[in-house]
């Protein structure tokens, strides 16, 4: 069958876009790599004994890459991810005729494009759709590229980093079910594409005049993903919003815990970091809104308002009732009003 997206020109697009990162010698990278292993082990310790959670499933080492291997990643999973979309979206349609609607080629280049933009600065991430039951990734340039500019101790600095991600890795070990709840919601909203009555490519021209308003607007909330839904995927998106900020902020939580703790710079390190966050040109803000990463960064902060203010109620214990199952995660109404969290999974402390 006919792609819809030109992967292997997606993942030679994404390589040419990557930079390669900081000048380091082979004895240096050599010593980064192992200092993120180490650092990794004594974060998974620190993350365990300050949250309560264990992991429930074995889980492979944490893999220290380059940009182009975290962009052949996040391709291959999104490989796994949108060809169902795709399979959907083509309904009974000949396969050639829906692919040349848009051209694999023309999508294929899209895709290499977003991820060799993303490829320079992400830091880590726990990736889900590629393997069971995920895999830590840790991007090595872009952590030293940033403590640098950051004049950060490197120890410190890379702590900090493996707290965050190490969290991840956490709330989906020791709790089996969330992998496949994320995925069957991912799946829910394929499932939706075709609701309503507006084809999806009708969809995708029109979120081409959209596009332009929301880059123009330094308040507005769209994103890619905002202009091409059915009224039956905002539903699953609201589920998931509500999931991913929970995730966010929770890491965020944990590593403002635990770090006073075992860094001795963290202070000068959030708010050199939350300076750099906030910053950027206006090319790279509008970039950063149209992908949806300024929302992503809205969710650091009110993930974190959130489990701090559960954990300040029910103590940590109490909140690690969240991962009880999906009927204990919060709703997105309930991100805002802690409180109503607790009053219904913790009737008697409400």
């Amino acid at each position: 069958m006919a792609q819809f997206v030109d992967w292997d020109l997606a993942a030679a697009t994404a390589g040419a876009l990557s930079k390669s990162g900081p000048r380091v010698s082979y004895d240096e990278a050599s010593d980064v790599v192992a200092d993120l292993r180490r650092l990794t082990d004594e974060a998974a310790g620190h993350v365990a004994e300050y949250t309560g959670l264990r992991s429930q499933i074995g889980h492979p080492p944490v893999r220290i890459v380059d940009r182009k291997d975290w962009a052949a990643v996040n391709i291959a999973g999104l490989r796994e991810v949108v060809t169902p979309l795709v399979n959907r979206l083509a309904g009974d349609k000949q396969p050639g005729a829906f692919t040349d609607a848009i051209g694999s080629r023309f999508t294929g280049v899209q895709a290499g494009t977003v991820l060799g933009y993303l490829s320079g600065r992400v830091l880590g991430q726990y990736e889900v759709f590629s393997s069971d039951p995920g895999q830590l990734l840790l991007v090595a340039p872009n952590i030293v590229e940033v403590e640098r500019k950051l004049q950060a101790d490197p120890r410190d600095f890379r702590l900090w980093v493996c707290l965050h991600e190490v969290t991840h890795r956490t709330q989906f070990a020791a709790v089996p079910w969330m992998r496949g709840h994320f995925l069957g919601e991912v799946q829910a909203f394929v499932d939706a594409s075709q609701a309503g009555g507006e084809h999806f490519l009708e969809r995708v021209r029109r979120s081409i005049a959209t596009l332009s308003e929301a880059v123009r607007d330094p308040d507005s909330r769209l994103s890619v993903l905002d202009l091409v839904q059915t009224p039956g995927q905002r539903a699953v998106l609201d589920r998931l919003t509500a999931l991913m900020t929970l995730l966010e902020g929770h890491a965020e939580f944990v590593m403002d815990g635990v770090g006073p703790e075992v860094i001795p710079s963290v202070e000068q390190i959030r708010a050199k970091f939350n300076r750099r966050r906030e910053a950027g040109n206006p090319l790279e803000k509008a970039i950063r809104k149209v992908l949806g990463i300024e929302v992503k960064m809205r969710q650091y902060a009110e993930g974190r308002k959130f489990v701090h203010g559960v954990v300040e109620r029910v103590g940590m214990e109490g909140f690690n009732k969240i991962f009880n199952s999906p009927l204990t995660l919060p709703r997105l109404e309930e991100l805002g009003d802690p409180d109503a969290w607790v009053a219904r999974v913790h009737p008697a402390a409400a």
